[in-house]
């Protein structure tokens, strides 16, 4: 049985002054092990929510892009407090990766997947029931994707 997401939800960066919503449940989470997320969390890895992008919307506030720039994503942070809050990946379009610390209730949830462990910090332990030296192959996304929407989150 599908678990229940509450939605919609809400979240804002660490200041408030840029807020969103979520109205549709994501497709994958996951926590990624890449020194480029390490770097742009400050931390052992990011958290992600993967979300069809008409089920994302800013609130209040407008986002400036920051981190790398090229063909790859374009990551969003608050301008005032320079949180970076979500990326929208440039390889699979229609989807917003929002890193889901920002949302108000992180309590149910929990990374599905952990993708680059090829890089991963020798203590960073998720609890993840997948995981992948870099990311999953194309062909791997929709079982994965099946099984996140089943998936208790435990």
């Amino acid at each position: 049985m599908a678990r229940d997401w509450n939605l919609p939800r809400s979240g804002s960066c660490r200041c408030g002054g840029l807020a969103f919503t979520i109205t549709t449940p994501p497709v994958l989470t996951a926590a990624c092990h890449c020194r480029g997320c390490q770097k742009m969390a400050s931390s052992a890895y990011s958290l992600t929510m993967m979300l069809p992008e008409p089920g994302f919307a800013i609130t209040h506030g407008a986002t400036v892009l920051g981190g790398p720039k090229g063909p790859r994503a374009d990551h969003h942070f608050c301008p005032d407090c320079l949180t970076w809050v979500f990326s929208r990946p440039k390889r699979i379009e229609g989807f917003v990766n929002l890193r889901s610390s920002m949302l108000d209730d992180t309590s149910d949830v929990a990374p599905f997947l952990d993708t680059w462990t090829s890089e991963k910090l020798p203590f960073a332990e998720t609890g993840a029931p997948h995981r992948f030296p870099q990311f999953p192959p194309p062909s791997d996304m929709g079982p994965l994707a099946r099984a996140f929407a089943e998936w208790d989150g435990a």
